[in-house]
Formats: C-alpha cells, structure tokens, sequence
C-alpha cells in the first residue's frame, strides 16, 4: 500500500494524513471549490477538486472518487466519517475496480447500516435488546397495539435512521397515530426509508459505545469503553473514556457482546458498537457504526494505540500484533469537539471569518484540527472546528486539564462552544458522573447561563474594586 487518498475534508482528512506520512504512504486529498485553499488541502502530498461546494456535488460524487483512484494510481482510499464512510455501493465499486477501502466489507455495512437487519443478525448471540419490535411495522393499528403492549412511553424509530431523524417519543396512545406518521415522513425525506420499528423508552439512559478491531483471521478485540452521554439534538458533544459509571465486570460483559455484534456482522477493521444503559445499569444493544468515529482519539489515549494506523494493518491484510489480554487502560480522556456554533442560540451554525485561532498545547493535550487563523467556516458541511482532547491520570484530574486547555484556546470571529465545554466540566452532576442523554437539556438554559455569568463578573469585578481599595489604603 503506497498510495492513499482520503475521502473526506477537515480535522479527519489531516488526522489520517498524519498516520499516512508516519507510515510512510502517500496521501491523495480531495476538495470542493469551497475548501480549495484548507488545510487538509496543504498538507497532502497530492491534492484533486472534485467539484463545486456542495456535498452532493463534490465529497459524496462516488463515480468521480472511484475514477480519480484509477487514473493516479491510487491503491486504497480511507473514507473518514460521514459522507461516503458507510455506503456499501461506493466499497463495492472500489472492490470492483481493485481498490482497497480502509474499512469493512460492504457485506458488513449493509448488515449494520439499517438498525433492523442489524438486530436480526445479532439475535442468536444472546445480547440485550431493548424491548419492542426487530421488525418494521407499516400498519398504525398493529403498531399502537404493540406499542400499548409494550408499555408507554415508547420510540418510534426509523430503520435507516441515526442523528435523531425519523425518531419520535410517544407518552400515550392518543398521540400514537400522528407521531408515527411523522416519524414515517421524516424517515422518508432524510433517509429515501420510511421503515420504522417500536422500542420501549429507556429512562435515565446513558449512551456507552465500545470500540472494537477485527482482522481478516478471525481475531476480534474490544479497547473499551467511550462514555457518550452528554448530546445536543441526538448528536455527542463530549466523550471520555473510560466512563465514570462502569464496573470491571459490566465493562468485560459489554466488550463481549461487543465482539459478539462484530462476529456477527463478519467484520473487519475498527468498528463501533453502541449500545444505551438504564438507570439500573442494564445494557442494551442498538447499532454498530462500521467507521472510524469521530471520538477515537479518546480510545487512543488510553490504549496507546493508533486506530487508523490498526485500520490500515488490517486492510492490508496483516493480522492483530496483540490480543485482548495485551490491552490495558491507563489513566482518563477526555474529548470536546469545538463548533462553530452559538450554544447560547439553540447551537446554531456561526458562519463567519476565524480573525484568531490559536490551539492550546502541552502535555497530554490533543487538537485534532481543521482549520488555520484567517480561514472562513463553510456553510456547506458541518460546522465543527477541531477535536479537543487531554489525558491525565484520573478523571478529575482531565477535567481540570481541559478546563485549563479551553482556557487557553483562542478564537475570534465565531461564536464556539468551549463556554458550553467549560460549563459542562464545572457542573456537579458532570463531575460526580451521575447525568444521562438528558444532561444538556437538563441543564443547559441560555438565559440562565448569560445570567448566571453576568452576576459572577458583577461579583468579580466588586472583589476587583475592593482589592484595589486596600492596596491604596497600603500604599498610602
């Protein structure tokens, strides 16, 4: 393998060009019109447009991609996430075309890609589902029968779904029939899918994923696991590793069932299982993401381990050089992932110019960056900015450090979210590690954060007047 292009833009195209040049692999970029000048652009050792700005026109043109490999040469590409990262008809082209993808089969994606064939495939294996239906149901009377059945309050979800989309919460039976067709809708129109499935609503649930590797000889280990909790609208904004909450015997238990899901799906290469646990520390299984994720870096610094660089052994057909009993956690992780967005406007994008942007450095602190001082935030793609992520030798210990790194991490121009990453670090239930997927919603109130942080500058501003009192009162 001595060439590779990168399918992807951003933070995750100059992290595995990273690997790429430490491996000694040439890397192949690929870029809109928009993102013409960005840094995963300048650091590539070679750099290709594939089209306008949009997404649809550029990033995800497969055709284009695939045609582009042949004509440079190119022997395998690694898709990041997002964008072409799980679609099995773009590895199957490449297949076809005798390009290898960094990444699963497209056999794997497909099983894993759509919630209810995933759950039919896991099965036999003895892993914990939510209780409800492994089945899609079309028909609304059936459906609210199995619902009531079931119990109240229940999710209705889309087979094809992820992110929130095409999911709804039903409290009770009068409301079943309009929510359903609105899930029904929604799947439709994000997703081309309007297969939808009924599960039981967890309360108080945390979202704890675990990582897995898989090589082509049948070994399959887990590296633990990430604590996912902390969302805005469905979507993770803060990940640590290892959770807070996990004991060593629930920890080997998931990481079993997690190999367990990959064995079923015939995989290989790094995978994530995610499964949601109730307040009584019950775990249930409820997808596999068949990628790199966007919150390895914090499996990387507990493990020591280089997952795109396991990712590309694998691909190339070499086996796992350890084995489960080889891996081991040391100390604690944490991971913010800064946007461009206003958290105190319902985390809406800031679309504007970075006039300053300066990283945080030192020991145990981690940027996996997208973007230089002067660059402007497209508005075409999402909106984030970089990966934050520090170690330290325990959990309290990486709250601080990331209090300090956000500290000292500059920007000007754009509105971010290290005031909400900060608020998140300082908060009691966060810092005693009892919150759940409701913790932003809990907690997080605009209003009342600009409030609260008017009063503690009113209160820092008296202190401030009354030191300087008494040191004229000292100097006269």
């Amino acid at each position: 393998m001595k060439k590779v292009l990168v399918a992807n833009r951003g933070e995750i195209a100059c992290r595995v060009m990273r690997t790429l040049k430490k491996m000694g692999i040439a890397s192949v970029a690929i870029y809109s019109d928009a993102d013409k000048g960005a840094l995963h652009v300048q650091e590539a050792d070679e750099a290709y447009c594939v089209g306008p700005s949009p997404s649809t026109e550029s990033y995800l043109k497969a055709d284009k991609i695939v045609q582009l490999c042949k004509d440079l040469g190119v022997d395998a590409v690694h898709p990041g996430y997002g964008f072409l990262s799980e679609n099995s008809s773009f590895a199957e082209k490449l297949q076809q075309n005798g390009i290898k993808l960094i990444g699963p089969s497209a056999y794997s994606m497909d099983i894993m890609g759509d919630k209810l064939s995933a759950k039919e495939a896991v099965k036999g294996f003895g892993i914990p589902m939510v209780p409800g239906t492994d089945y899609a149901i079309s028909d609304i009377n059936e459906a609210k029968k199995i619902a009531e059945e079931t119990g109240f309050p229940v999710l209705i979800k889309a087979s094809a779904g992820g992110g929130g989309k095409g999911m709804k919460m039903v409290h009770n039976a009068a409301e079943f029939e309009d929510m359903m067709q609105l899930a029904i809708n929604e799947a439709i129109s994000a997703f081309g899918n309007g297969a939808v499935f009924i599960e039981k609503y967890v309360s108080g649930p945390r979202h704890i994923e675990i990582q897995i590797l898989a090589d082509s000889f049948g070994n399959t280990v887990y590296l633990f696991e990430r604590e996912c909790s902390v969302q805005r609208r469905h979507q993770k904004v803060i990940e640590e590793a290892p959770s807070a909450i996990l004991t060593p015997e629930l920890r080997k238990a998931m990481g079993e069932a997690a190999v367990k899901v990959a064995i079923a799906a015939k995989y290989e290469g790094a995978g994530t299982v995610e499964f949601l646990m109730d307040e009584n520390r019950n775990f249930y299984f409820l997808e596999m993401n068949t990628r790199l994720q966007v919150e390895h870096p914090v499996t990387e610094m507990i493990t020591g381990l280089d997952l795109v660089e396991q990712q590309i052994r694998i691909a190339r057909g070499e086996k796992l050089s350890f084995t489960q009993d080889d891996l081991t956690i040391n100390g604690h992780a944490i991971e913010l992932r800064v946007y461009a967005e206003d958290p105190y406007d319902n985390f809406v994008p800031s679309i504007n110019e970075l006039h300053t942007y300066h990283l945080p450095a030192g020991e145990g602190i981690r940027v996996d960056n997208g973007y230089r001082e002067g660059d402007k935030i497209p508005v075409y793609y999402d909106p984030m900015l970089a990966k934050l992520t520090v170690h330290a030798t325990t959990r309290s210990a990486a709250i601080n450090k990331m209090l300090q790194a956000i500290a000292n991490y500059r920007i000007e121009g754009i509105t971010s979210t290290l005031d909400f990453g900060a608020f998140v670090m300082n908060h009691p239930d966060f810092v005693s590690g009892e919150f759940d997927t409701h913790f932003v919603k809990k907690n997080w109130h605009a209003e009342g954060i600009i409030s609260l942080q008017e009063q503690e500058s009113l209160v820092a501003a008296a202190i401030a007047r009354h030191l300087m009192k008494e040191k004229d009162l000292l100097l006269n």
